[in-house]
């Protein structure tokens, strides 16, 4: 009887261990939760609302609600060509190679909406990887190289964030990515 009885115990025991090992970790109730959607939004609705959201993913990394809040101020000074509030969301190398005047005009059309975190990623202790998608219109004649003429173009591509004086920042693109542009 003995036998069973420390035999039950570490079945237990061991079993508790095992769903604290495994356990997945919990989502911030401030997340805010989508999953990627397979239905497209009617051309008078582009871009969509300017809501940053997170897949359940994204939303289980530790950093999840500061890269959220980064990438909402990001996304907030572009549809509001808010140069100096842009400033506060990128590196000094993203400042240094984009100027007031090359920023309004690269910019003076563009409305982002829908933005998706996908994933989230520590590079290391001081760099992030955050695959984002979002959906851009502006006018024809200011679309993206790859697309001449697109008013409207969903994006997809990895953000690099690294910790800049203490602050999470939007670093330049290296050309170890690719952004994945089509057409709406």
């Amino acid at each position: 009887m003995p036998v069973v009885v420390v035999v039950v115990s570490l079945m237990v025991g061991g079993g508790l261990l095992a769903r604290e090992v495994y356990r997945t970790p919990d989502v911030q109730q401030d997340a805010i939760l989508a999953l990627p959607s397979s239905t497209a939004r009617p051309p008078g609705q582009q871009p969509g609302p300017g809501t940053v959201e997170l897949t359940p993913d994204a939303a289980a990394h530790p950093l999840h609600e500061d890269v959220r809040r980064l990438l909402q101020r990001y996304f907030d000074s572009i549809n509001n060509r808010d140069y100096d509030a842009w400033r506060t969301t990128v590196t000094k190398a993203r400042i240094q190679a984009k100027s007031r005047p090359a920023w309004l005009h690269d910019y003076r059309s563009t409305k982002d909406g829908s933005p998706l975190v996908y994933r989230i990623d520590a590079a290391s202790d001081e760099d992030l990887r955050v695959l984002l998608g979002f959906t851009s219109v502006q006018d024809p004649l200011d679309a993206p190289d790859a697309l001449p003429g697109s008013s409207c173009v969903h994006w997809k591509l990895t953000l690099p964030v690294t910790l800049e004086s203490g602050n999470w920042r939007i670093d330049n693109v290296a050309g170890y990515t690719t952004p994945e542009a089509t057409k709406c």
